[in-house]
């Protein structure tokens, strides 16, 4: 399952408002994302942020951890961040994945709404494992996708449900489950 890549997208996504914005990065998704990335067997996991300055706060926390004091004080940090990409756009993102495999993906968005071609984990987890096509899970930041990215991707993954009416994840939480979901240990077919 070495053809999954994953990128946590700050733009183009909605606020709450559904106006189009670029989200501010936490210090937490940079970490917890990277760390799940790397034990589910993630290739690449893509910041995809334009903005320079926060291009440069991610950067100082990347360094920190893969070069300076925090490399040494935390080897498994440093083997997380290996996987990390920070780039201005979907488009790089693309690019890149297609450079690497020789071919685009197919592109996986998630959210918290259904949608008409939303399919199942296990649907999805069969796929991945039965065929030769990187893919690549999109999560948005803020209060999701925009349209056009929901609309463009070759899939939608059904949302992810609790016992209550209460839906609102933190985006690391729902990389975290969707990972274990898609490419952890089938203990659940057991």
């Amino acid at each position: 399952m070495g053809n999954v890549y994953l990128a946590l997208v700050h733009h183009p996504v909605y606020n709450k408002h559904l106006e189009v914005v670029t989200t501010s990065v936490t210090n937490l998704d940079i970490h917890d994302i990277a760390r799940s990335s790397r034990t589910y067997g993630i290739k690449n996991y893509y910041i995809v942020h334009p903005s320079s300055t926060m291009k440069q706060l991610i950067n100082k926390v990347l360094n920190f951890w893969q070069e300076g004091y925090g490399a040494s004080y935390n080897p498994d940090r440093k083997e997380a961040f290996r996987i990390v990409k920070l780039v201005d756009s979907l488009e790089d993102v693309m690019l890149d994945i297609e450079k690497i495999e020789g071919k685009k993906p197919l592109t996986v968005s998630t959210d918290a709404r259904l949608y008409p071609n939303t399919v199942s984990y296990n649907f999805l987890r069969k796929k991945i494992k039965d065929d030769e096509n990187p893919y690549l899970l999109l999560f948005g930041t803020g209060w999701g996708l925009v349209r056009e990215v929901m609309e463009s991707a070759t899939y939608i993954l059904e949302p992810i449900y609790g016992p209550t009416d209460y839906n609102h994840l933190s985006v690391r939480s729902a990389v975290a489950i969707i990972l274990d979901r898609l490419l952890g240990e089938e203990w659940f077919c057991k």
